[in-house]
C-alpha cells in the first residue's frame, strides 16, 4: 500500500472523515442490549426478513424446489427482458459471493465467537424471503424501453407504491434517495484494495496503480457492453470462482475431518451463550446477523436491480429464483468458510488492523495447502472483479433513474466510476469506506418501507400463482 502520510490520500481522508463519521454514526446508531449494542439498521433488516417469511407462509421453504425449476428452464425469447434467469442469478451473486464471504465470516467469528456462524446461517435462511419479495416486485414494476432494454430496481416500486397512496412527491423523493445511496455504494474501492492486498501478499509484487488500472479497464470493457455482457461474464465467472474456492475448502475439511464435529458443537454452544465469548449469545446474534447482511445484502435492494432484467412473463418466477441467492451465498459458502476458519484455529489469530478478514481465511487455507494463498489471490481477484462489474451496473441503473433514462448519463457514469476504481488499490481511505458502508445500509430503509406496503399485493399474487400451478 502507498504510504498516506503527507500525501493526497491523507488529505482526502482528513477532509472527508468528519462528514463520513457523522453519517456512519447516524446509519449505525445502536440501542444497548445486554453487554453489546444493537445497530437499529440490523434490527430493521432482521425484523423485515422474519415478517416477510411468516406473511408468505415460509416461501423460502415452500418455494425452494420451484426456484431450481425456474432457474434451469429455457427462457422464451419473446418474453420481455434481457437476460436468462441463470444469468440474472449469477450477476446478483457476483455482487455478493466473493470478498464479502471471505472477509465477513472470520470477522464475525472473531468478534462474536463461533456462534456467530450459526446466526449468519439463520439470517441467510430468513434473508431468502427478503430476496424473493424485493426481486419479484422489481420485475413487476420495471420499465422496459422501446428497444427492449430494461431499467428496474427498488426505486421504481418505491415511487409507484407511494404515488398510489396519494404521496407522489414522497415516493419520488424516496426513490431518488435510494438511487443516490446506490451510486454511493457502487464506489467499491475496498474490492480493488483487498484484491491487490492478497495479490501482493501472495506474489510479493507491489504495483497498486498498475493493478488498479488493469482492473478498472477490464470492468469498463464488460459494463459498457450492458447487462447482457455482464450476465454472460457472470454466468462463467461465478461458477468458476465458487468451484475453485469450495474444492480447496473441501480439501481442508477432509484433512481436518476429525475436528468437524467438535467445531459444530462449539458453534452451537457459543450460539446460545453456553460458552462465554464476545458477549455470549447476544454478541453472537448481532455479529452473525450484521455480517450476514454484508455478505448477502438481503433487504438492501441491490440484487433486485440485476434480477429486474430477467426474461420472464411473470414476476414471481424470478422471486423464486432470487431466494436461492442467500442460500448459496450465506448458507453454503459462509458455512464452509466458517468451518475452515474454526477447524484450523486461524480465527484465534485475529488482530484488528493487522490480521483480520482475508488474512485469517488465507491462513486457514495455507495451514493445509501451503501454496493456497496464491490460489486465493486469483480467486480474490475474480471475486473483486465480478463484484465491481455488478455494482457498476447497479450504479448505472441508478443513474438512468436519476437522469430520466439518459444513455449519455449512464455512459458518463461508467467512465467516471472506472477512473475512480483505477486508484482503488493505491489508497486505503477509511473515510470513504465508512461512507460506502453507510450508503449500502441506508438503501434498506426506503426499500423495506415500500415492501411492507406492497406485501398485501404480493400475497395476493402468490395465492393466484399457486392456484394456477
Amino acid at each position: 500500500m502507498q504510504d498516506q502520510d503527507g500525501g493526497l490520500a491523507e488529505a482526502i481522508d482528513n477532509a472527508l472523515a468528519p462528514a463520513a463519521q457523522i453519517l456512519n454514526d447516524i446509519v449505525f446508531a445502536s440501542i444497548p442490549l445486554g453487554p453489546v449494542d444493537l445497530p437499529v439498521v440490523v434490527l430493521w433488516l432482521a425484523a423485515a426478513s422474519i415478517v416477510f417469511t411468516v406473511a408468505t407462509g415460509f416461501i423460502n421453504i415452500r418455494g425452494f424446489r420451484q426456484g431450481f425449476r425456474f432457474l434451469l428452464r429455457d427462457n422464451d425469447p419473446d418474453h420481455p427482458g434481457e437476460i436468462s434467469a441463470f444469468q440474472a442469478l449469477s450477476a446478483a451473486l457476483s455482487g455478493t459471493v466473493g470478498l464479502g464471504n471471505i472477509v465477513s465470516v472470520p470477522v464475525a467469528i472473531s468478534l462474536g465467537g463461533p456462534g456467530a456462524l450459526f446466526w449468519m446461517i439463520v439470517a441467510g435462511f430468513f434473508g431468502m424471503t427478503s430476496k424473493f419479495v424485493e426481486c419479484a416486485m422489481a420485475v413487476k414494476y420495471r420499465r422496459v424501453r422501446p428497444d427492449g432494454t430494461v431499467s428496474g430496481g427498488p426505486m421504481y416500486y418505491i415511487e409507484t407504491v407511494f404515488s398510489r397512496m396519494g404521496s407522489p412527491a414522497l415516493g419520488k423523493a424516496l426513490g431518488v434517495f435510494f438511487a443516490i445511496c446506490t451510486l454511493g455504494g457502487s464506489v467499491s474501492i475496498l474490492q480493488v484494495n483487498q484484491a491487490h492486498a492478497q495479490f501482493a501478499t501472495a506474489t510479493g509484487i507491489e504495483a497498486p496503480l498498475i493493478f488498479g488500472g488493469l482492473m478498472a479497464a477490464l470492468v469498463a470493457v464488460v459494463v459498457i457492453g450492458g447487462v447482457k455482457a455482464i450476465g454472460r461474464v457472470a454466468s462463467y465467472l461465478v461458477p468458476a470462482m465458487a468451484a475453485i474456492y469450495m474444492i480447496a475448502g473441501l480439501i481442508i475439511l477432509i484433512v481436518n475431518a476429525d475436528q468437524i464435529i467438535g467445531a459444530l458443537g462449539l458453534v452451537l454452544k457459543s450460539a446460545f451463550g453456553l460458552e462465554a465469548a464476545a458477549g455470549g449469545a447476544v454478541g453472537a446474534i448481532i455479529r452473525g446477523v450484521q455480517r450476514a447482511t454484508y455478505s448477502n445484502e438481503a433487504g438492501v435492494g441491490s440484487a433486485a436491480i440485476a434480477h429486474a432484467a430477467v426474461k420472464t412473463d411473470n414476476h414471481l418466477t424470478e422471486g423464486y429464483v432470487a431466494l436461492l441467492e442467500p442460500f448459496f451465498d450465506t448458507v453454503i459458502v459462509c458455512t464452509m468458510t466458517g468451518l475452515i476458519v474454526l477447524v484450523s484455529g486461524a480465527y484465534l489469530q485475529y488482530e484488528p488492523g493487522a490480521f483480520e478478514g482475508v488474512q485469517i481465511t488465507s491462513a486457514a487455507y495455507s495451514s493445509v495447502i501451503g501454496w493456497f494463498p496464491a490460489i486465493l489471490s486469483f480467486a480474490a481477484i475474480l471475486f473483486a472483479f465480478s463484484s465491481l462489474v455488478t455494482w457498476v451496473y447497479y450504479g448505472s441503473k441508478a443513474t438512468a433513474y436519476l437522469s430520466g433514462e439518459s444513455d449519455k448519463a449512464e455512459l458518463a457514469y461508467k467512465i467516471v466510476i472506472c477512473l475512480i476504481l483505477s486508484i482503488g488499490a493505491a489508497v486505503s481511505l477509511d473515510a470513504i469506506i465508512a461512507f460506502i458502508d453507510s450508503m449500502l445500509f441506508l438503501m434498506a430503509f426506503p426499500n423495506l418501507l415500500a415492501l411492507y406496503f406492497l406485501l398485501p399485493e404480493l400475497k395476493r399474487d402468490i395465492r393466484e400463482f399457486e392456484a394456477r400451478a
